[in-house]
């Protein structure tokens, strides 16, 4: 067999484990792994949940109202959705779409962001390449996240949830000549997001979208 044929097994074996990796940290209906950090709607532990009423999983993750009486709104249509499920899913999809969108690779997550943000990183993408400019970056770790908002469209059975994250990268941009024009190659850097996830509660795609993103 020739070298060509080979490479291209490498490298589809490569793209399956991709796909597959990002399965795991955004969400199958094949149940939830600790370790898989994904927003999902498919919970570890079954909650239940009495229309109007609020348990532990909601308030122990947000003290306001609103989000309360809308994750108590989304549980009484998806009995399974865990919030404290949802966040660690959280967790580990922005670390996966942050370095995605810093390596230009925005084919890897196209599944796993909405329509406007999709348009918005390629368009970031692309002005980086025509200005002939390169990120590196590595992943640091989380300082804090929360739950910012909740909100649930009982019509639409749209949910929304808006988590606030602070993170540590370490992220140089540098130009055609290799030079730093931005960031740090060696300093870790504190970065501040809020990022909004969306999907339709009860539907047949388990899987949460990012859907908005704001500092």
């Amino acid at each position: 067999m020739s070298s060509v044929p080979i490479q291209l097994i490498v490298l589809a074996g490569i793209a399956i484990f991709l796909i597959l990796k990002l399965r795991s940290v955004l969400g199958t209906r094949d149940g939830y792994e600790p370790t898989a950090n994904a927003p999902t709607a498919k919970s570890g532990t079954k909650l239940e949940v009495i229309e109007g009423s609020l348990d532990d999983d909601i308030i122990n993750n947000v003290g306001d109202d609103a989000s309360r009486s809308a994750l108590s709104a989304m549980k009484g249509v998806e009995p399974d959705f865990s919030v404290t499920d949802f966040l660690k899913g959280a967790r580990g999809a922005y670390e996966m779409i942050l370095m995605a969108f810093d390596k230009g690779e925005i084919d890897r997550i196209r599944p796993f962001v909405g329509d406007e943000v999709e348009q918005s990183f390629d368009a970031a993408v692309a002005d980086r390449t025509a200005r002939g400019l390169t990120v590196t970056s590595s992943f640091v770790g989380l300082r804090e996240m929360t739950l910012a908002a909740a909100e649930f469209d009982p019509t639409t059975k749209r949910a929304e949830i808006s988590v606030r994250f602070v993170g540590e990268v370490i992220r140089a941009v540098r130009d055609a000549s290799g030079a730093v024009v931005e960031g740090n190659a060696t300093a870790i850097q504190r970065e501040r997001d809020t990022w909004t996830f969306s999907r339709a509660m009860g539907a047949g795609d388990p899987n949460w979208q990012l859907t908005d993103t704001s500092d």
